[in-house]
């Protein structure tokens, strides 16, 4: 009998899973927002400014850059995972993507909400 030793962290169909549903919100959103620049032509900042005075825009658009940032993620663990083998300097490069990436999720969240 072979014994199959199964190495790796597991991330695969919760990976599949969380990079569909990210890039699915994006697309939506992606949608919207080309409708809303085609149907608002031509657009004046009284248009785009009122738009993201709605708080439900201003949800839907943190929704969209935490789906980006996850997606992110994902994409660039993978890659790290694949092509860094030392495992030091991939550690490394993950935990300055995580710093990056949070740090880009908290100005995203000063930069919504201090519209108006």
């Amino acid at each position: 009998m072979v014994e199959r030793i199964v190495s790796g962290a597991h991330y695969g169909l919760r990976d599949w899973l969380m990079q569909r549903i990210t890039g699915v919100v994006m697309a939506l959103y992606s949608l919207f927002l080309a409708a809303f620049l085609l149907t608002h032509q031509p657009l004046q900042f009284a248009e785009w400014s009122g738009l993201f005075q709605n708080q439900w825009m201003r949800l839907a658009s943190l929704l969209f850059l935490l789906s980006l940032y996850l997606h992110a993620w994902v994409g660039v663990r993978d890659i790290l995972m694949d092509y860094v083998h030392h495992t030091v300097l991939r550690l490394t490069a993950e935990a300055l993507v995580i710093l990056l990436l949070v740090g880009c999720t908290a100005w995203s969240v000063q930069i919504l909400w201090s519209i108006g």
